[in-house]
């Protein structure tokens, strides 16, 4: 028990040291003070409130007071504080320094004292004509190699400038972008679905042994052609949906044949269902009389102005955004050099 009383007495002991850079300047010159203070990390310390301009003891001035540093010791149980001075001394004389006072906790501790030594220059009396008085500032002379990147950083900003400036006027007083707009016939979406199925009929050779892709270009023509004469989404719709959606347009005569061919299609892409060659046929027919039944006639003369982009086009556009690009690059380039050459001048006079 009496172990760890000592023990803990002595973790709570507080020491405040103090040492000198030099016991030994020159007048003016400057040496520093450090003052170590040690106590428990719980412990409160208050160092002494010491200023710029303070004098230790008469002619001994303190000129710089640096930040203080707190270090933790013993797995953070222990705290030991640095705050060092920076003094001068303006006369020679042997000077003692007085202990520094630290307060820890309310309670006063006190470091050691310091002793410091200070010279004067030794001056020859007798020959005064070799000591010369303070000289005015001189400017300092021209030297290139300062100047040489400012003046091949203006010159680079000058020919950006041109060059930027030159390809923007021909941005904007060069030939616009030309567009042929050719005439071109817009068929009507019966007319497209039955050369469709024209194609398919050409091809119904192999109908019989690909029955699937058979019914499939036949059922996608159907999907497009009801997509484009009843605008709606047919080809992202079952075929249920599509004959319900129908009934609101056609009456059950059109639809029951119809009804039939979506029922063949799907048994055969879905249930691997097998159809006669004249039942494929039937299939086609029952297909060209519903587009036949629902075709709205439209004047065939009804063209669509439709914009063609030929290769002259296309490269007069390549050749716009190219000058575009190099505008801004110029722009961006003479800008930036321009900040660099005034913060290089500000310096260089400076």
């Amino acid at each position: 028990m009496a172990a760890v009383q000592l023990a803990l007495a002595a973790g709570a002991q507080v020491t405040v040291d103090v040492r000198i850079d030099s016991l030994q300047l020159l007048v003016g010159e400057q040496t520093g003070i450090t003052l170590d203070v040690s106590c428990n990390a719980n412990q409160k310390v208050q160092l002494p409130a010491l200023q710029l301009g303070h004098q230790l003891v008469p002619d001994v001035e303190v000129v710089k007071i640096l930040p203080a540093d707190t270090t933790y010791l013993n797995d953070r149980a222990r705290l030991q504080v640095t705050q060092k001075y920076i003094v001068t001394a303006w006369d020679s004389s042997f000077y003692y320094l007085p202990p520094m006072a630290v307060m820890v906790d309310g309670k006063k501790y006190e470091s050691k004292s310091l002793a410091l030594k200070v010279y004067t220059m030794d001056v020859d009396t007798l020959n005064l004509d070799n000591y010369f008085g303070p000289k005015s500032e001189m400017d300092a002379p021209f030297d290139w190699e300062d100047w040489r990147w400012v003046a091949w950083g203006s010159l680079l900003m000058v020919l950006l400038a041109l060059v930027g400036v030159t390809v923007l006027v021909s941005l904007r007083t060069g030939t616009p972008i030309i567009r042929i707009i050719r005439r071109k016939p817009k068929l009507p979406p019966h007319q497209v679905a039955l050369q469709e199925i024209e194609k398919i009929k050409n091809e119904r050779t192999w109908a019989q042994e690909d029955s699937k892709e058979y019914y499939t270009q036949l059922t996608d023509t159907l999907r497009t052609y009801i997509r484009d004469r009843y605008k709606f989404n047919a080809l992202e719709m079952t075929s249920g949906e599509i004959i319900e959606r129908l009934t609101e347009e056609n009456d059950e005569e059109a639809l029951r044949e119809l009804r039939d061919l979506f029922n063949t299609a799907d048994l055969v892409k879905f249930a691997k269902y097998s159809t006669l060659i004249n039942e494929n046929d039937a299939n086609l027919m029952t297909a060209l009389e519903y587009i036949n039944q629902t075709k709205v006639e439209v004047d065939e003369r009804q063209e669509q102005e439709v914009e063609i982009e030929t290769p002259e086009v296309k490269h007069h556009r390549i050749a716009k955004l190219t000058k575009r690009c190099v505008v801004a690059v110029c722009a961006l380039g003479f800008l930036g050099l321009l900040c660099w050459i005034v913060y290089r001048v500000v310096d260089l006079l400076l």
